[in-house]
């Protein structure tokens, strides 16, 4: 019998001798030149297999020097300088010196002002609660403690740490070097793998005894309404809970299909399929597999149970039996069925038979292992376990409670996650229960999970409470439905970003002082956060003002200059400032020579192929750059998430490689340039040939006949045809069909510029939908559009006594752009 493929995991645990300073009872091994691991054994015997968080120490030997002075021993690296005299560690005997432009000295068990990392849960959470700490601070250095966490065996399997006295810590050394810091905690631990396509469109999920026909209407609901959906989940009355036999306690695990809502459980996984779903069930291991399930006989031969006696098969996640008959038995069956992944639910603590083993990682390990051995790309969705959790990608963030308070907290969680390198965070969008029915809230929430990492609707079993945007009142169902099909429309851009993200190690959230670490108004906005490469997001996360019906955020923005590219607004970075937005509102910005590429289609398809027609939204001003990345959404499975790029295009994983397509796009201000293609290597996913649409971005063209469009290849070039459409954010030119192996060349005109916009045509319908005295708001607006200098209308305004929100909403617009008070 073949060896199982979750046991196939590739490590390389054991450092460079050279990287090693070592004494009978201490050990020191440099894995960077600011990463300094540091053990303590008093019995002399040190660990060098992978643990949960360090899989790989075996890396480059970084410059540095060692001073044995006896008593003393001194390590010496660019950015670090270790004082230890030789005891077990204490404040006293063991400290690092911090070099470079953040000089701080560290002792040992010192506490540090972390910027915090997440949290296993979010379950009952409302609104804020304390993360576990991240590897960067402002201190400049940040520990992270390896002593209890499980082992990995040679063999794959897992076992306990060594007892005895001993210590196993790593500190991080990075000062503000903040992307450093973090490419060396991906180095040791392990880089995030590439998520299949599919998951970065909409999921439904809904904690609701749903029938086949209940859930299969359901699904041609949205794809009647145009609301695209990638993944369909399942919660756990899948399968039989409410109708057990005597004796057998709750229904929370089972993996028996439940047959009166699902007769023919193949059948209707084929029915979902063929509307270009993924399934994924939910599964709540702990109670094992008992004596009713449909696979109890061939599980409990297989451990040598007789099935007479209908004794459990109880959940032990160190008995290496029955995780064999877990996987091999149980899931595969399911998976045979058409059963894509699944949801792992683990709630039952962290502690085994076995001190040390954590049965939620022995789960996330083993499933996400375990459902790539085959040609399909690795997908789990699951609880956070620890450091090194982001080798098994989607987080599931648990049961939140339905207020404010936990939707304001919830971007602040997903940004610093990623200082903890874990960047794929699934929430529950609209949050999980309790609450009461908002459609303000629960559009917001939409919104938020449109600019997440995953966007996953989900409520809990109140039948009241629900996500279907047909649902809520026409204006939000019309925000949730718009939002849905952008999210699809945003796939292009996100699935380059899960690429970055995997070879580059460069999460899709990041806070803002990942940028700019010594400027402290990017500690101020922890709900404000980079999204991909290009864009900046200011979440609305409270509720709109009863005078503007306006919704309100703080932002900051680098010193840069800026366009909300669904406005068309242009600010003046490097400040901080007040955003609005109506409920169709988002403030999503993007600086000059920015480039993002969107699906065409107003509503994607389901299962997100790599779309016929793309739109690149183009922000002149400065140069740009960005290269799509494709491929067939699935490829060749990743086993590790150790990439490195290849020669050929594509990412290497051990063995095992994922080729790219990559389809360049660069644009020079100077000569006002912007070219595309040609796409390459060819793959039979991307299409042959492709229509563009090049949205710029609060810019008008004024003379447009001096816009030319060729398409080249080798050395000839040939017109193109294109037409100019004016929208509110500027202005669309849609080209002809172009061969993908063809470069396509646009010619603006040479320094195209941002337009400098009438603040007065954004102000006036805010003004206008404002609740308020009627002759107030005329006194108002003939200040606003007075034949004065800017600074004589602001000053006027500030002195009307005009209702705070309502000033804050027409300053922001008047002030936007420095420009429109020189015209």
């Amino acid at each position: 019998m073949p060896r199982p493929a979750r046991y196939d995991f590739h490590t390389n645990p054991v450092a460079h001798p050279k990287a090693i300073v070592t004494g009978e009872t201490y050990r020191f091994t440099v894995l960077t030149d600011g990463l300094l691991r540091f053990e303590w054994a008093e019995d002399g015997r040190f660990e060098d297999r992978a643990s949960t968080f360090a899989i790989c120490r075996k890396l480059t030997v970084p410059d540095f020097y060692v001073w044995d002075r006896g008593n003393i021993i001194e390590i010496v690296t660019k950015r670090f300088h270790v004082f230890y005299n030789k005891k077990r560690f204490s404040s006293d005997g063991f400290s690092i010196q911090l070099k470079g432009p953040v000089t701080a000295k560290w002792t040992y068990g010192q506490k540090v002002s972390n910027l915090g990392g997440t949290t296993r849960t979010l379950d009952t959470v409302d609104g804020r609660t304390n993360v576990d700490p991240g590897v960067l601070s402002r201190e400049g250095f940040a520990v992270l403690d390896d002593s209890k966490t499980m082992m990995f065996e040679s063999d794959g399997w897992i076992g306990p740490r060594k007892t005895g006295n001993r210590s196993d810590g790593y500190i991080f050394l990075y000062g503000h070097d903040y992307r450093e810091a973090m490419r060396a905690y991906y180095a040791v631990s392990g880089s995030q793998p590439l998520l299949p396509r599919y998951a970065l469109g909409n999921w439904w999920s809904r904690y609701h005894p749903f029938t086949r026909e209940e859930y299969l209407d359901l699904m041609d609901h949205f794809d009647n309404d145009d609301v695209p959906m990638n993944v369909g989940v399942l919660d756990m009355d899948w399968h039989r809970v409410w109708d057990l036999p005597p004796g057998y306690g709750n229904g929370w695990t089972g993996y028996s299909w439940n047959r009166k809502f699902f007769p023919d459980p193949p059948a209707f996984l084929e029915e979902l399929h063929d509307r270009n779903l993924k399934i994924t069930l939910n599964v709540h291991p702990a109670d094992g597999v008992r004596g009713y399930e449909d696979q109890y006989e061939e599980v409990a031969k297989y451990l040598g149970i007789d099935p007479k006696t209908k004794r459990a098969a109880e959940f032990d996640c160190t008995n290496k039996d029955f995780m064999d008959a877990y996987f091999d038995i149980v899931h595969h069956e399911h998976e045979a069925e058409g059963v894509d992944f699944w949801w792992v639910d683990w709630q039952q603590g962290n502690s085994s038979k076995i001190p040390g083993v954590d049965p939620l990682w022995v789960l996330n390990h083993f499933h996400f292992l375990d459902i790539g051995r085959g040609r399909q790309r690795p997908l789990i969705l699951s609880r956070f376990g620890g450091p090194g959790s982001q080798r098994y990608q989607i987080g599931f963030s648990g049961d939140t409670i339905m207020t404010w308070a936990s939707l304001s907290f919830q971007p602040e969680f997903t940004a610093t996650a990623s200082n903890i390198g874990y960047g794929w965070w699934s929430h529950d969008i609209g949050g999980h229960m309790h609450g009461f029915k908002d459609d303000e809230l629960t559009a917001r929430w939409v919104q938020l999970g449109c600019w997440s990492p995953i966007l996953r609707l989900h409520s809990s079993n109140n039948i009241f409470n629900t996500r279907e945007p047909w649902a809520f009142r026409p204006e939000a169902c019309g925000v949730m439905e718009d939002t849905l099909r952008l999210r699809h429309r945003l796939i292009p851009y996100l699935y380059t970003m899960n690429a970055r993200s995997a070879s580059d190690d460069e999460p899709l959230i990041q806070p803002m002082y990942w940028d700019y670490p010594e400027v402290s108004e990017a500690y101020k906005v922890p709900n404000q956060f980079r999204f991909g490469s290009e864009l900046i997001v200011a979440p609305i996360t409270s509720a709109r003002d009863t005078t503007t019906h306006l919704g309100a955020t703080n932002a900051w923005l680098p010193p840069l200059r800026f366009v909300d590219i669904f406005t068309g607004v242009v600010y003046d970075g490097d400040r901080e400032l007040l955003l609005h937005r109506p409920l169709s509102g988002y403030p999503v910005l993007a600086a000059e020579g920015a480039i993002i590429p969107l699906d065409a289609a107003w509503r994607p398809a389901n299962g997100s192929p790599n779309p016929t027609a793309l739109e690149i939204l183009l922000v002149v001003g400065a140069d740009g750059s960005f290269s799509l990345i494709e491929d067939d959404g699935s490829g060749t499975r990743v086993d590790d998430g150790d990439f490195r790029m290849i020669e050929e295009g594509g990412i290497e994983s051990g063995s095992d490689n994922v080729r790219f397509s990559y389809t360049p796009i660069t644009y020079k201000q100077s000569t006002g340039v912007l070219k595309i293609g040609p796409t390459s290597p060819s793959d039979p996913s991307i299409p042959k040939n492709r229509n563009w649409k090049i949205r710029l971005v609060a810019h008008s063209l004024k003379n447009r006949s001096e816009i030319r469009c060729v398409v080249t290849s080798s050395k000839k070039a040939k017109p193109i045809p294109y037409t100019t459409t004016s929208v509110n954010n500027g202005t669309i030119l849609s080209l002809g069909s172009v061969p993908s192996d063809h470069t396509c060349i646009v010619e603006l005109g040479s320094g195209p510029q941002l337009d400098v916009l009438d603040p007065t045509k954004k102000i006036w319908p805010i003004l206008y939908d404002s609740c308020m005295d009627y002759d107030r708001k005329d006194g108002i607006w003939n200040v606003i559009k007075a034949d004065q200098p800017l600074g004589t209308r602001v000053g006027r305004l500030q002195n009307m006594g005009i209702k705070q929100e309502l000033l804050d909403a027409i300053l922001e617009l008047m002030l936007a752009d420095s420009r429109y008070a020189r015209e």
